[in-house]
């Protein structure tokens, strides 16, 4: 699968990460997977939505008991799901095509650190995960797949970086 693409944005101060797929399946059974609790628990089950509203939030269960509060910044249903992500900024747009569905995902960092490409490595597996579960298969290891996606990301992270000190 392609991997995200990364560009500056803002006069170099961030970056915008780009993940796009195209799905056999309706842009409502993908919205689902993205903004219904039950469907979010199968790929991330450390989300769910607390208030699915502008100005409501998605809560990430950090463990112990701690949770962080993304809030909503956009929400078009079926369209544009957009939340904050600490100091980042994380976009879903769908589109309708003759296939099924567009999914755009769009993730706007604020600085490229060393969590980076594990951070572009965990989007692009749980990707491969909401595919999976809508084609109705299973993924074998989603340990595996990220380390193999680790290290393509820890390569383009990379030549962002050195294009950054050009």
């Amino acid at each position: 699968m392609m991997l995200a693409t990364i560009r500056s944005i803002e006069n170099g101060e961030a970056y915008e990460a780009r993940f796009e797929r195209v799905w056999g399946h309706s842009v409502a059974s993908v919205w689902a997977m993205l903004t219904e609790n039950e469907q979010l628990a199968k790929w991330f089950p450390e989300m769910s939505v607390a208030d699915l509203r502008v100005g409501g939030a998605f809560k990430f269960d950090m463990g112990g008991g701690n949770a962080e509060r993304m809030e909503i910044v956009a929400l078009e249903p079926l369209t544009v799901l957009a939340y904050t992500w600490a100091e980042d900024r994380v976009r879903f747009e769908l589109a309708e095509t003759p296939e099924g569905c567009r999914l755009a995902l769009v993730e706007r960092i604020a600085r490229i650190t060393d969590h980076t490409p594990r951070d572009l490595a965990g989007w692009h597996v749980c990707l491969d995960v909401i595919a999976a579960l809508l084609d109705g298969r299973t993924v074998e290891s989603r340990k595996a797949d990220w380390e193999k996606e680790y290290e393509a990301y820890k390569g383009l992270v990379e030549r962002v970086r050195a294009g950054m000190s050009e």
